[in-house]
């Protein structure tokens, strides 16, 4: 499942191919945390809807190396590395949670080489004026992100453990990955199913295969600035969001879909952070 590829500073980077691999290429940049092994559960209708899915562990997670400091617009060149690498000249792109802000990063830079974008209940920047990053938000939530605001230390303080706690849980039982949060019945439900229990399982066994630094990385770059300019988005976009998510809250869809240029909104009512595998 794993393959890889050497981008331009020498690092390596895995990904994984999905479905018609003759088909319309889409990657998918996973949430946060995450791996290349997140993917929609059912390959076999990726396969017969014609689409060429292609994931990949961003930096730091699972198989790749960890790029130190990287920024949120450092994942364009890793996106540009592997499409290059399959000789993929244009694509559509999508990316969920901790993946928003990074596909938001490849529409940006790859305007000439992206079809079109989603971005799936993604997170907002942090500092802005007219947004309450934190309002809304679980806790748990709060209190990893409090973690990134500290710095670097402080995650590689706590981040193992939580790392560790997550894995012991999900092997036990998958619907547990975020138990502590105040969930949704929307999302209780969905992570209950059991085909998102499989995909969770093999993943989240994965993503730390070499510890934690795409997590505290990841982190570190939603509090910092993302490195390019929403402005600079010249593709359709589709901005997605739950109502009643906890995770990342609505407003943080609203303020995205607001500033995103020529955004198609949708926001699903009575959904928080999970997306229903059908």
């Amino acid at each position: 499942m794993a393959h890889t590829v050497q981008v331009a500073d020498g690092r390596s980077v895995a990904y994984a191919e999905w479905g018609d691999l003759e088909g319309t290429p889409v990657i998918v940049l996973h949430g946060t945390p995450g791996s290349r092994l997140g993917r929609p559960s059912d390959e076999e209708k990726v396969k017969r809807l014609g689409i060429h899915l292609i994931t990949y562990d961003r930096a730091g997670y699972g198989q790749s190396d960890r790029h130190q400091g990287r920024r949120v617009v450092d994942c364009v060149g890793d996106v540009t590395a592997i499409v290059d690498h399959l000789g993929i000249e244009q694509f559509a792109t999508m990316g969920g949670s901790g993946g928003g802000p990074h596909v938001l990063a490849v529409a940006a830079k790859l305007g000439e080489r992206v079809t079109r974008a989603q971005c799936v209940v993604g997170v907002a920047p942090y500092g802005v004026d007219d947004l309450d990053f934190l309002d809304g938000m679980d806790p748990e939530n709060v209190k990893e992100f409090g973690w990134a605001i500290e710095g670097e230390e402080r995650l590689v303080a706590e981040l193992p453990k939580e790392a560790a706690e997550m894995q012991a849980r999900v092997a036990e039982d998958p619907s547990k990955i975020l138990e502590g949060f105040d969930l949704p019945e929307a999302d209780i439900a969905i992570l209950g199913d059991p085909r998102i229990q499989a995909i969770m399982r093999e993943s989240v066994a994965d993503m730390f295969a070499n510890g934690v630094w795409g997590w505290i990385d990841d982190d570190l770059a939603f509090t910092r600035p993302w490195g390019f300019d929403l402005e600079e988005i010249k593709v359709p976009v589709e901005v997605r969001f739950g109502a009643d998510d906890v995770l990342v809250p609505a407003a943080h869809g609203r303020w995205l879909a607001s500033h995103v240029p020529g955004a198609t909104t949708v926001v699903t009512t009575d959904a928080g952070h999970m997306t229903s595998p059908d």
